[in-house]
């Protein structure tokens, strides 16, 4: 019965620091972009932040594309149009 109090008093101060701790700022340190361009009238398909980087697919009337932005300065650094065969 000491084992399992102790077990589980182990687990609680393992997600108390968890949830404590000062990452500097984590995720929302990687992403302070103040603004993004898109098309007049693009309609947002879906959208990504993954590894400091926001990926967004967009409808811009009848031509879909993929816009690659710097999660931290808002810069396109890629756009890839997507092409029916």
């Amino acid at each position: 019965m000491g084992l399992l109090i102790v077990g589980l008093m182990t687990v609680a101060g393992v997600l108390v620091y968890r949830v404590t701790r000062d990452d500097g700022g984590g995720a929302a340190a990687q992403y302070s972009l103040p603004a993004i361009s898109l098309p007049t009238g693009s309609e947002i398909i879906s959208a990504s932040a993954s590894g400091g980087l926001l990926t967004l697919t967009y409808r811009a009337g009848p031509v879909t594309s993929i816009r690659i932005f710097d999660g931290r300065t808002g810069e396109m650094l890629r756009e890839v149009p997507i092409v029916s065969e």
